[in-house]
């Protein structure tokens, strides 16, 4: 672990997402369409960037 501290770990976010998004998420693949699971992680990284600000490097997908 690194040691990573997040003041507002335990607030709560919502983000809207569509029934195949979530299925993606949860780790079933859609072969063929990987830009369900790309929408999907784009809506969330966004709705941690609106939420917290927080600047990161992380790649896009």
């Amino acid at each position: 672990m690194n040691g990573l501290r997040i003041p507002q770990g335990d607030d709560t976010v919502k983000v809207e997402l569509t029934i195949k998004e979530l299925m993606a998420l949860a780790g079933i693949k859609f072969h063929g369409n990987h830009k369900v699971e790309v929408s999907a992680k784009k809506k969330l990284h966004n709705a941690i960037d609106d939420q917290y600000q927080i600047e990161e490097n992380r790649p896009l997908n």
